[in-house]
């Protein structure tokens, strides 16, 4: 008789933990309402049926009737209540679910930004906490609140998302799971008053929740699924053997000692996380960018992408000296680099014949690099930060 199917719960903990770690799952929506949070539960449920013992560390229903009803009698750990300026907020306690020792832990809104005086800034680290103690956890995100696709989001959607995750995140999860409905069953939940409450739904239909807004958050979830499965598959047959590894591609962003970058490393981030490999974010400090030389405003941009690049999971390089080319060129062939990505912003002619294009001078001296351009411009998209759930 043929085994029965395993279901999504059981998979969870269908391996035993010969990998010494915690083990992550991570449900990725297209867009708010999609059913993360329910189906968080009904495996919450299924797996305490099973004898584990599961809590609840932070459950966001957003009023959501469905899902205040599949909570149920699940154990829930009280929330941390913090006083900031004179209003009273409630945060996961971590502290006491760790305490608690249980085997699995819920924990929603993942990319949530913890009120101030919490243990840790983000709700990721909070996980990433939790893990490191041992538990298990399972949680949740919305595909706009990756930090690599935080342009491509801006772009189709006309509105920039603040609260977001490092796209290694995703990498240290075990399993990443797509809850999906169709672009027509979403907008029908919305009209239903099932997402937000009746004073946004219009404008929300009209706005984020476009058809082809929809259409194009759930592409980029199943590109984000598929992604994060050859990463693994890749992974798992170089750890077992199974055949020899190709060369693995090495990425490198070619990152200006001034102004933003946020854009080439969100690419660079991109890039790397479908290739599954580590990646550089690489700057030349010229005679002129010494420290006590340095413009202030450089300085402080230059500071904010270093951060910025260190989020992404990039290895931060600082070259020293005046021919930035040869410098660059210099590393990419020490280094293998098989993808080097740069800005590039409007120049006269007349600059290009004094000082040439590193641009150029990579694609004629390092031959076996893949050169991608990335328009440097100014983005006019709004910030928003509301857009989870």
């Amino acid at each position: 008789m043929a085994d029965a199917p395993i279901s999504a719960a059981e998979s969870l903990l269908a391996r035993a933990r010969e990998e010494g770690r915690a083990r992550l799952r991570v449900y990725i929506g297209a867009a708010p309402g999609v059913g993360k949070s329910y189906k968080m539960l009904e495996d919450a449920h299924e797996l305490r049926r099973q004898g584990l013992d599961v809590v609840v560390g932070f459950i966001e229903p957003h009023g959501r009737a469905d899902t205040l009803a599949r909570i149920g009698d699940l154990e829930q750990v009280p929330l941390r209540q913090i006083e900031y300026r004179g209003v009273t907020l409630k945060e996961m306690d971590v502290d006491a679910i760790k305490a608690r020792r249980a085997q699995v832990v819920v924990v929603d809104e993942l990319a949530h930004t913890n009120a101030p005086g919490s243990a840790h800034a983000k709700r990721f680290e909070d996980v990433l906490d939790l893990l490191d103690a041992g538990l298990d956890v399972i949680t949740a995100v919305n595909i706009q609140h990756i930090e690599s696709l935080n342009d491509a989001i801006a772009a189709t959607t006309g509105v920039r998302v603040r609260e977001t995750i490092p796209d290694w995140v995703l990498k240290r999860a075990d399993e990443v799971v797509n809850v999906d409905v169709s672009v027509e069953t979403l907008r029908s939940r919305l009209r239903q008053g099932k997402i937000y409450d009746a004073a946004k739904i219009e404008q929300a239909l009209a706005n984020f929740f476009r058809k082809g807004n929809l259409t194009a958050l759930r592409e980029l979830a199943l590109r984000q699924l598929a992604t994060d499965q050859a990463g693994k598959a890749y992974a798992y047959r170089t750890r077992e053997g199974l055949e020899r590894p190709v060369i693995p591609e090495k990425v490198m962003v070619a990152m200006a000692s001034r102004g933003s970058a946020r854009n080439l490393l969100r690419v660079g981030s991109r890039i790397a996380g479908r290739f599954a490999t580590d990646w550089f974010a690489v700057y030349v400090e010229t005679p002129k960018e010494e420290p006590g030389r340095i413009k202030p405003e450089d300085h402080v941009a230059l500071a904010d992408n270093i951060r910025f690049a260190q989020q992404l999971g990039a290895k931060v390089v600082k070259l020293k000296g005046s021919r930035v080319a040869d410098l660059l060129v210099g590393f990419a062939k020490r280094e293998g680099i098989t993808h080097v990505i740069f800005g590039q912003s409007a120049r006269s002619r007349w600059d290009l014949a004094i000082h040439g294009s590193i641009v150029d001078r990579f694609l004629r001296d390092v031959r076996d690099a893949t050169v991608q351009i990335v328009p440097l411009r100014t983005d006019h998209a709004s910030d928003d930060d509301t857009l989870s759930g």
